[in-house]
């Protein structure tokens, strides 16, 4: 009962209900919170800590930011009841969403500039010229469309495939080592309207997520820039649950492209038995692995495979291509 107790008391203060309606709807931080309400840092600080303390939002760290989401699952049972409770047609909550709307351009606008003045070129299948609607839709073909549980996108970039999965899990995460990168990913999920998909800063050789928390995990365009790709699939094997799926898309062995050269790639694409033996090295049961269609110059297959049930070996580390 003191839980419950908590969570009500937490809840029960106007700026404490807006900020859970912005939550329910995507990840902000305070300054954005403080633009979007018109209130000061502190004070704000003050009502996200109470609610935290109570469960009803997450914190996440981000380098010097951290961003504010509702918990999913079960945990956010609570949040998303009182956010059910108030009435859409609010005008201060459809003032405050409108403001929402807002911000999330402007972060996308901010993301996209800042990618332009690097020079970086975030959307590796189109700058491959690979067949990218071949490969969603090879990537849609494995994932029912409903039911789902849980689904961790490792090295998610700038969300797209959480953006396509989105609609078919209960939940969606994406981690990446690159700060901009979220940015984009953030401000696409909210555009998509995705508020049950979250994206965080991560290793993706040590993840910060527990055992066998997840259902499906996608390595998408991800391996071949990895130094060490045995460890990144033994911290995939680690996160999913028994039964659970791993899906690989990556390129396949291929004598050099013109376009790889300023993608910094540090393999060369990956051979089926090279990577079965991978995938078992981790206590995944590999399937068999398919073509893309179209992917002639630069062959892509996908290596779908299984989380066993017994305890994984210690990853592979040595590549025969």
């Amino acid at each position: 009962m003191e839980i419950l107790l908590n969570e009500l008391r937490a809840a029960a203060e106007p700026t404490r209900l807006r900020l859970l309606a912005l939550a329910a709807a995507g990840a902000f931080c305070v300054t954005e919170f403080t633009e979007i309400l018109g209130q000061s840092q502190p004070r704000l600080s003050r009502h996200l800590k109470l609610l935290c303390e109570a469960g009803l939002l997450e914190r996440v760290r981000e380098g010097a930011n951290a961003w504010f989401a509702a918990p999913v699952g079960d945990a956010g049972a609570m949040t998303r009841y009182l956010v059910s409770r108030l009435r859409a047609d609010d005008p201060l909550l459809e003032a405050d969403r409108r403001e929402a709307a807002r911000v999330v351009a402007e972060r996308a606008r901010v993301a996209s500039e800042s990618f332009q003045r690097q020079g970086a070129d975030w959307d590796e299948i189109r700058a491959l010229g690979l067949p990218a609607e071949a490969v969603e839709a090879s990537l849609l073909a494995l994932v029912p469309e409903s039911g789902v549980g849980r689904l961790l996108d490792i090295g998610t970039g700038t969300g797209r495939v959480l953006e396509l999965l989105g609609s078919r899990v209960d939940h969606g995460l994406g981690v990446d080592a690159s700060k901009a990168m979220l940015a984009l990913a953030r401000a696409r999920l909210a555009r998509a309207g995705l508020a049950h998909c979250s994206v965080r800063l991560a290793d993706m050789y040590r993840l910060p997520l527990p055992d066998a928390g997840f259902d499906i995990a996608v390595l998408q365009m991800v391996l071949h820039h990895a130094e060490d790709p045995g460890r990144v699939l033994a911290e995939a094997s680690r996160v999913l649950r028994p039964g659970g799926k791993l899906i690989v898309v990556d390129l396949a062995p291929h004598r050099g492209h013109d376009a790889t050269a300023p993608l910094t790639h540090r393999w060369p694409g990956f051979g089926n038995d090279s990577m079965h033996r991978w995938l078992a090295g981790v206590g995944l049961v590999p399937g068999e692995a398919s073509l893309v269609p179209g992917s002639t110059a630069l062959p892509v297959h996908i290596w779908l495979s299984k989380r066993a049930t017994a305890e994984p070996a210690a990853p592979v580390s040595e590549l025969v291509l």
